[in-house]
């Protein structure tokens, strides 16, 4: 039973990993047009109606409003400048680059357990961080000819701001649904992007309405798509498959922007994903031995 449903989760975590790559080559794509603030506002607009046809489908309406206001608004203020950055970075880097750096964020996410959620981490675990952090290093190349630039600082900082978004997850998961992080999320980005972007704004052009449609079909499936895969199997199998990624990346890259990783690039993403992967197998030993 527990092969199947792994096997179920892997498939539709594979089906989200695409369409958040889709999702981002829509960003990429608009990058040059707008400001990063204007296409993230965008982005939660485009995506805001499916989300409430969901919340109302599903019959949770009246508990987005049973929530503890403070943390989601934090959450929507992370959501706006993580957004921001992101689409910063990959005006400037190939979606293979950003998707490199960006692969320390499950890294980060457990460096700021221990001090926001009280969690202990191991010398083996710790081991794991800093060979993680080496292949940022390698990716980012702190030299003249490197990567070490705003925007790979950018997507440095993007990573960071989710990793803070997963710790408040895992907080407001006591508590309050899906559907209302998932709603108001949306709604912060798109209203408080918005707002800062109003001075720069500028009218979407007719040809580039089907991207920013695509922006959001594409993020609410690849949302509702990694939801649906941590829930049906185990999130130690399952994570891995996030890393695919980077094969999207370097097919959007080659396909739509003619470009390729460097060897530095593809060697320093293959560092921090071998560390993202034994952070996550070595909590699953961990848990089976507490909880046999």
């Amino acid at each position: 039973m527990h092969a199947r449903e792994n096997l179920s989760g892997v498939t539709i975590m594979l089906v989200g990993v695409a369409a958040f790559s889709l999702m981002d080559a829509c960003l990429k794509l608009l990058s040059p047009h707008y400001s990063s603030l204007e296409i993230a506002s965008l982005r939660g607009m485009a995506t805001l109606p499916i989300v409430i046809i969901w919340v109302a489908a599903t019959g949770e309406i009246p508990g987005l409003f049973r929530i503890r206001w403070s943390l989601h608004v934090a959450r929507g203020a992370m959501g706006v400048a993580t957004l921001t950055f992101f689409t910063f970075g990959v005006r400037h880097l190939p979606l293979a680059d950003a998707y490199s750096i960006f692969f320390v964020a499950p890294l980060l996410i457990t460096v700021l357990a221990v001090p926001l959620l009280d969690e202990r981490v191991g010398r083996a675990r710790w081991t794991a961080i800093a060979v993680g952090f080496g292949g940022v290093l390698i990716v980012l190349r702190p030299t003249t000819a490197g990567a070490l630039t705003l925007p790979g600082l950018a997507i440095l900082a993007t990573a960071l701001g989710y990793a803070l978004s997963a710790i408040t997850v895992r907080v407001l998961g006591r508590t309050d649904s899906t559907q209302s992080m998932v709603f108001w999320l949306m709604t912060f980005i798109a209203v408080g992007a918005g707002l800062l972007a109003l001075p720069t704004w500028r009218p979407v052009q007719h040809e580039h309405w089907w991207i920013v449609a695509g922006l959001g079909l594409s993020g609410s499936v690849g949302q509702w798509a990694v939801t649906e895969a941590f829930r049906r199997g185990e999130a130690s199998f399952i994570a891995p498959f996030e890393y695919t990624a980077l094969v999207w990346g370097m097919g959007l890259d080659w396909f739509v922007w003619k470009t390729t990783p460097t060897v530095l690039t593809l060697a320093g993403a293959s560092v921090i994903i071998a560390s993202g992967i034994y952070l996550v197998r070595h909590e699953r030993v961990h848990s089976t031995a507490e909880h046999p």
